[in-house]
């Protein structure tokens, strides 16, 4: 089967239940999920680093050693037992289904391999017979924000075991279940190869980084030493205020969710090293305010203090819109001589990890934030080709970020589309039934 398949190839269009309240379809049946299987609870060997209990040669997997919203098999423990650790614990089999219960809770999960089980995870067994392994997968999946809601604590949320068991799952006959489960785990297929992808095109562009902030786009000779590493001799080097023309703090007004004001960017809007303005904030600002603080095009943002010391630093340039906008407290306003420097350049050199190597001198830390300030900015050391060949360096990135944009696109819309379709397919809205499926070996084992 394609994995490029369209929703019309596997489905079609069920008739729309009468009554005002959603109903599963008449061959469907709906049951609690502790009358459909067994529930248990994974098991932590106490003392933890015992060396009688831990390792050994048995994988002992915790929450942390899995990607819960994205991976569908645990993979490498940090942690393993030995096997008296193991009888303190929860043995499963390889493709066991697991649910996460605590903090990031109501995720599902197989076991990768056979291995023993934290106790942050629920174990579900003895199923089989009536539901198939990988459409329970996904239905607890498309369940996740319902479980959440199941579990009650305000820093450290818990699922226990009678709480999962409330859980009501629709239950299709299993030839159907194989063709929901088939149709959901291609698009899976399909964003996991598209996530390869961006990942190989992250490692290019390191490689392309790395590349033109030592040698740049032309035939250099001769190079010399910075602080951060070669460059090219006929670069110039400068302090950073040499080239600074005007910084700014953002405003530290009460923003609110209402459009009763001007838009304002904030650390989300800048985290990801380009401006977006999505969930905006608004803030209310008087004539004086909004020209000390409105953004011109060509302004560069950076985070000038977070928790995560990887935030600090980073920067994006701002692009002209129709209507004003102005930054928040948490992010420093540079405007640069663009007769030396170009703002796109100087975005790429401070987010590079010659320009990261840079600041990192430069951010102190205090009361559990890390800091960056306007006067600690102005003493970085910053390497200036010509015009020409920055405009060369900031295409190439360009290049490469436009790809990489193109792709996180596509597999932000394929999990839009996984959504709709765990809506559609799982309530029985739309059905599968008289559409020829090829599934898939490790779905079609099952049932």
């Amino acid at each position: 089967m394609s994995e490029e398949a369209t929703l019309d190839e596997f489905v079609e269009e069920s008739e729309k239940p009468e009554v005002s309240e959603p109903t599963v379809p008449d061959s469907w049946r709906v049951t609690r999920a502790d009358e459909l299987m067994e529930i248990t609870r994974g098991a932590s060997p106490r003392p933890k680093g015992d060396p009688e209990l831990f390792g050994g040669d048995i994988p002992w997997v915790k929450i942390g050693d899995v990607d819960v919203k994205n991976a569908r098999y645990t993979g490498d423990t940090e942690d393993t037992v030995t096997e008296k650790g193991a009888k303190k614990s929860k043995l499963v089999d390889s493709g066991t289904l697991l649910v996460s219960n605590s903090g990031t809770c109501g995720y599902p999960m197989f076991a990768g391999v056979q291995s023993c089980v934290h106790d942050g995870w629920l174990i579900l067994r003895n199923y089989e017979d009536i539901l198939n392994p990988h459409y329970l997968y996904e239905y607890i999946g498309w369940k996740q924000n319902y479980l959440k809601s199941l579990a009650p604590g305000s820093t450290q949320i818990n699922l226990n075991t009678s709480r999962m068991g409330v859980l009501e799952i629709n239950i299709p006959p299993l030839p159907e279940q194989r063709n929901i489960a088939t149709v959901l785990y291609t698009i899976d297929r399909t964003i996991e190869k598209t996530e390869k992808i961006i990942e190989q095109l992250d490692t290019l562009k390191s490689g392309i980084v790395q590349k033109v902030f030592k040698e740049g786009t032309r035939n250099h000779e001769s190079f010399q030493t910075t602080k951060s590493g070669e460059v090219p001799e006929e670069w110039e080097l400068a302090r950073f205020e040499e080239v600074i023309t005007d910084t700014r703090y953002g405003t530290d007004t009460k923003s609110n969710t209402e459009s009763n004001g001007y838009p304002t960017l904030r650390i989300p809007n800048v985290v990801n090293k380009r401006i977006t303005v999505d969930d905006l904030k608004h803030t209310p600002l008087n004539s004086d305010e909004i020209e000390r603080l409105v953004l011109k095009n060509g302004d560069i943002l950076v985070i000038r203090t977070n928790g995560n010391p990887d935030y600090v630093g980073r920067c994006a340039t701002f692009h002209e819109r129709d209507e004003p906008f102005v930054f928040a407290s948490y992010l420093i306003r540079v405007r640069v001589d663009e007769s030396r420097v170009r703002p796109a350049y100087v975005r790429e050199f401070l987010n590079s990890p010659r320009g990261r190597s840079e600041m990192a001198g430069w951010i102190r830390s205090s009361a559990g934030n890390y800091n960056l300030s306007v006067g600690s900015m102005e003493k970085f050391q910053i390497p200036i080709p010509s015009l020409e060949e920055q405009d060369e360096i900031v295409e190439k990135m360009a290049e490469v970020e436009k790809t990489i944009e193109t792709n996180r696109d596509y597999r932000n819309s394929l999990h839009r589309l996984k959504q709709g379709l765990q809506q559609d397919l799982l309530s029985g809205t739309v059905r599968t039934t008289d559409t020829n499926i090829e599934v898939p070996n490790k779905i079609a084992q099952h049932g």
